[in-house]
């Protein structure tokens, strides 16, 4: 497969359809309608289901609740900084979340709560790279590229599914 052939599929999801994009056949991108940070659509190249099947499956296992985490390649774009977030939102366990000061903290950056918060906001590759864990500071939902009803929704699910209770 060409490394730079940029490819897109759309699937149904419990939060509506997704977009998902790749850039040399490894996901780069998974975006909800009306997603905030958005890449131009033009960018994600021709329509075609082939090969996203494993991102399909995982994130079908993951809305049935069989799956809490992923396995699928990826390759989100962006700045080094913007980089370390994203791993760092990976190593918040399914069913919990944290503050975006909690996350600046792992990365031994307290005071950078607003960068990390820029960070998380621009994740490209939503869900999988699970940046709906991050809350505010008072415990109150704030911010999501996909609006706060779907974060809601992941949240909940994911609390429900690993036997938590969601109080916000």
């Amino acid at each position: 497969m060409n490394a730079d052939r940029a490819a897109h599929t759309v699937i149904d999801s419990p939060i509506g359809p997704l977009t998902l994009a790749s850039v040399g056949g490894v996901l780069s991108g998974i975006y909800m309608v009306e997603h905030r940070h958005q890449p131009n659509p033009a960018t994600f190249g021709d329509r075609d289901t082939a090969g996203f099947d494993e991102a399909t499956t995982q994130l079908a296992e993951y809305f049935d609740g069989r799956r809490t985490d992923f396995t699928v390649p990826l390759a989100a774009r962006g700045t080094p900084f913007q980089k370390r977030v994203w791993d760092a939102l990976r190593t918040i366990p399914y069913g919990d979340t944290w503050t975006y000061g909690q996350l600046a903290d792992s990365l031994g950056t307290p005071t950078a709560v607003r960068a990390v918060a820029a960070a998380n906001g621009r994740n490209p590759i939503s869900i999988i790279i699970p940046c709906h864990r991050v809350i505010g500071s008072n415990g109150s939902l704030t911010g999501y590229a996909g609006g706060l009803d779907r974060k809601r929704f992941l949240l909940e699910r994911e609390a429900e599914r690993a036997g938590l209770r969601l109080s916000r």
